[in-house]
């Protein structure tokens, strides 16, 4: 019999797994794949950031970030800045281009997310974020 801890971990997965294909669905009807949506949402969200916190953000390797900057930057979503402080770093900023298409995706992507949880009460899901913060040791976030 499987563990509890796996069936969590599975059940985690899944659920991640199920939301990111809804995401994407929702990406690609604007032309974006799911790397692409996800640095410009967290341009979007958080400001301009050097590539190094956006693949950060993101979770994504080192040398995949490198290719999704680049083709975003070929789409004149993005751009590169010089950073002021260090000439080896470079600002990734939203381009009003990008910034009017990410515009359209996140509140679909948003609604998307709530319409997921709405199987969840108001408690329940305050008390998942309670768990999930207490595992991750983020009690303090």
């Amino acid at each position: 019999m499987i563990k509890t801890e796996m069936k969590i971990l599975i059940g985690l997965h899944r659920n991640i797994n199920d939301i990111d294909k809804k995401t994407l669905k929702i990406a690609t009807e604007h032309g974006l794949t799911l790397s692409q949506f996800m640095v410009l949402e967290a341009l979007y969200s958080k400001g301009d950031m050097s590539v190094g916190e956006v693949r950060e953000k993101i979770l994504s390797s080192v040398g995949t970030i490198s290719v999704i900057v680049n083709n975003l930057v070929k789409m004149n979503y993005i751009e590169r800045l010089p950073d002021e402080r260090d000439r080896r770093v470079c600002i990734l900023s939203l381009t009003k281009e990008g910034r009017d298409v990410i515009s359209k995706v996140v509140p679909k992507n948003e609604a998307m997310i709530v319409d997921s949880m709405k199987v969840l009460t108001t408690e329940e899901k305050e008390e998942l974020l309670y768990l999930l913060k207490k595992m991750g040791g983020r009690l303090d976030d």
